[in-house]
This record gives C-alpha cells, sequence and structure tokens, in this order.
C-alpha cells in the first residue's frame, strides 16, 4: 500500500472514529425515548467546538429571585442527573416534568417532556396519580415523577416540589434533574425545537 493510500484509509478512519466521538455515556451513544409526536433520539452534540450561547451562556443572574438552588430540594427527594433522567424518559409510566412558564418551554426542552408551569402543578395532580378527595388530594397511587427547570439558579421545579409535598404528594416518588435545561444544554444533549 502506498504512504498517501495509508494516510487516506487512517485519515478515513479517524473521520469515522470522530464522527462517534462524543457519546452520552460509555456504553450510550444515544436513546430513544417517547414523545407525544412520536421517538426522539437523544443524543450529544458531535462538534466538539460547540458551544453554549444567547441566554444560556450568561453565567450570572440577580439574586434573588434567581438564587443557587441546593442539592437536596426538600427531606426525601432524591436529586438525580442526566443519566438517571434519560432512564426516566425511557420509562411511559414516569412523566417528566418541564415546570417552566409556557414562554420558556416555547423555546425547546428535554424530549418526551410534559410542560406543567410551577404555579399550576396542584391543578394537574390528578394526570400523576393523585385522586381529588374531601380534604384536598389523596396521593397514595402517586407516580414517580422527575422535575426540572431552566438550571441550577432556578426556583420554578423546586417551588413546585414544595408545593407537591405540602399536599401529600410522597417525598420518595419525586426526583429532581437539578442542572436543569442549562446543564442539559452545556452538554451538548437533544433540545426539542422550539415551538410557535
Amino acid at each position: 500500500m502506498s504512504v498517501i493510500r495509508l494516510a487516506a484509509v487512517l485519515i478515513g478512519l479517524a473521520g469515522g472514529a470522530f464522527a462517534q466521538e462524543v457519546g452520552i455515556a460509555r456504553d450510550m451513544v444515544a436513546v430513544e425515548v417517547p414523545t407525544p409526536g412520536g421517538p426522539v433520539t437523544i443524543e450529544r452534540i458531535q462538534d466538539p467546538e460547540n458551544t453554549l450561547s444567547g441566554e444560556w451562556a450568561r453565567t450570572s443572574r440577580a439574586c434573588p429571585p434567581f438564587c443557587i438552588q441546593p442539592i437536596e430540594v426538600a427531606p426525601g427527594v432524591t436529586t438525580i442527573g442526566e443519566l438517571e433522567l434519560i432512564e426516566m424518559l425511557r420509562d411511559p409510566d414516569v412523566p417528566v416534568i418541564d415546570s417552566r412558564t409556557p414562554d420558556w418551554y416555547a423555546g425547546g426542552s428535554i424530549p418526551g417532556a410534559i410542560n406543567i408551569p410551577y404555579e399550576f402543578v396542584l391543578d394537574e395532580l390528578g394526570q400523576l396519580g393523585c385522586e381529588a378527595d374531601f380534604d384536598g388530594w389523596d396521593c397514595t397511587e402517586a407516580k414517580r415523577v422527575a422535575m426540572f427547570c431552566n438550571g441550577l439558579w432556578c426556583g420554578q421545579s423546586p417551588t413546585a416540589i414544595r408545593n407537591m409535598l405540602e399536599v401529600g404528594y410522597p417525598a420518595e416518588r419525586i426526583f429532581y434533574y437539578r442542572g436543569g435545561m442549562q446543564t442539559w444544554r452545556m452538554l451538548g444533549l437533544t433540545v426539542t425545537e422550539p415551538q410557535g
């Protein structure tokens, strides 16, 4: 084999490897999740030079109201990362809730997440397995649910979680993705297209 041909083969191999370079985890290049619009593949942006831009590149926001949220949003609620959230997205019995306001949701979300704005989450407990009763809500059959908002500095999902706990939603069935949209985007993971 000539040196030129060998160089072309090596460049081709390097290019093929490069195309698969940015996986989600060691054993996960991409994952398909169900959404109301059909299956969506979640993967990372393959360009290692990609950077955040616009609103998502901002590192500082006025506190209050945009204060850094604690790891433990409430006793008994489990804080999760991206891999745990992806597993929940794959399970059609686990609602993943984007608790941001509709204007934020319309700018793109995590595939498979449903939008229940934080201020209305108590109005939607019926679709999360709770039943209305004379004292408010009976959440003994509540579903496991994952919740997120804009990121480490966003109080929307923590507020929704605390409101759910106040009416009796079991803490051990709530999972908080603290990283939210900013971390999801920072990792180059698939985002739904902006709506409207």
